[in-house]
């Protein structure tokens, strides 16, 4: 945790389990990666708000173990009554593509909307108070480093895979929350297969994610409470 002991905070997570014995590289060492990379940079920082970085166990059983990860953490947020500006999670955010068609969308009709190829990362929420911090994120990403950034906000009954992640644990207790994600097996052929390998992933892309999101943290770990 960086900052002031008390008031609002930006909550950052990753999950760093995999499922079976993947290597898991996007999957999600990728998000871990950046939360280490995150707390170089805040050590260095005095902020007038909080961030707390947080690596999870289970994400990928969590909706059959509710006592497991970012469910436990979220729950004890709400019981000490954590005002949580935002959480963030980081959910592979390494996988890159410029293939021609390479993009697939879970509801088809989203190709009319959003690229074809896998080459932008996405930033994802709800049709709630967080639409706006999805549009900041997204500008963040964009404007500090130029890769394409797109932004969804939709309800869960029209996405329902928008919820495939640790931010739904905040949904559950009424935190503004929203995911950073390459769209995972909708563009990446290695998602929970033994090919999530180090060497597959675009590092200079995945930077740039980390160093766009970093630079949103630090905004709005700077401003009032909206």
């Amino acid at each position: 945790r960086f900052g002031p002991e008390t008031g609002p905070r930006v909550v950052i997570g990753a999950h760093y389990d995999t499922v079976h014995d993947h290597p898991g590289a996007d999957d999600d060492a990728s998000g871990v990666a950046a939360l280490l990379e995150m707390a170089r940079h805040l050590g260095r920082m005095r902020l007038p708000g909080t961030v707390e970085l947080v690596a999870y166990a289970l994400e990928e059983t969590q909706l059959q173990h509710a006592g497991a990860g970012s469910v436990v953490h979220s729950s004890s947020l709400r019981d000490a009554g954590v005002d949580v500006r935002l959480m963030i999670s980081l959910d592979e955010i390494g996988y890159f593509t410029s293939e021609p068609r390479s993009q697939r969308y879970p509801v088809p009709h989203l190709s009319a909307i959003y690229p074809t190829r896998g080459d932008f990362i996405a930033v994802i929420g709800r049709l709630d108070g967080a639409w706006r911090d999805v549009g900041l994120i997204k500008r963040a990403i964009r404007g500090t480093t130029g890769l394409p950034a797109v932004a969804i906000s939709v309800p869960v009954s029209v996405v329902p895979s928008i919820d495939n992640s640790d931010h739904s644990s905040y949904w559950s207790h009424g935190y503004r929350a929203v995911l950073v994600n390459n769209t995972a097996g909708n563009r990446n052929p290695n998602k929970h297969a033994a090919g999530d390998l180090p060497a597959t992933l675009d590092y200079g892309r995945m930077a740039k994610v980390v160093t766009g999101v970093f630079d949103a943290v630090v905004r709005l770990a700077n401003r009032p409470r909206s």
